[in-house]
């Protein structure tokens, strides 16, 4: 038996922006959508053209408070190209939330708090 990757959930509190940063800050884009009738949640699959593995975004009509991240000890990990670029978009955008120089990475802030590493691709 072989189990293939396929996918991580976050949970948001404003889908579209959330969606409008992912796209600018790691060109992620929506490659699917599921809208029930009830309209009770809408999921968004977001890739990156490369790689089969999605980033499911989740909004909830229900949930009206941040979500709580604990002591946001686990994130999402992205590899990149252009390390110096990247991370001149992301001072600009002032989303980068902690940035270790010694390792040559650093972490960028979702709208809701989550953590996401930017890893130079060759390291």
């Amino acid at each position: 038996m072989k189990f293939k990757f396929a996918h991580n959930n976050i949970n948001v509190l404003d889908l579209e922006k959330s969606m409008a940063f992912y796209e600018e800050a790691l060109g992620l884009k929506e490659t699917r959508r599921i809208t029930p009738d009830s309209g009770e949640f809408i999921i968004v699959y977001l890739g990156d053209g490369i790689s089969e593995h999605l980033l499911e975004l989740t909004w909830l009509r229900d949930w009206d408070r941040p979500y709580n991240l604990g002591d946001n000890e686990f994130h999402l990990a992205f590899t990149v190209d252009d390390y110096d670029a990247a991370y001149k978009k992301h001072k600009e955008m002032g989303c980068i939330c902690y940035e270790n120089k010694d390792m040559g990475i650093y972490f960028i802030n979702d709208p809701d708090g989550y953590w996401l590493e930017v890893i130079p691709q060759n390291r």
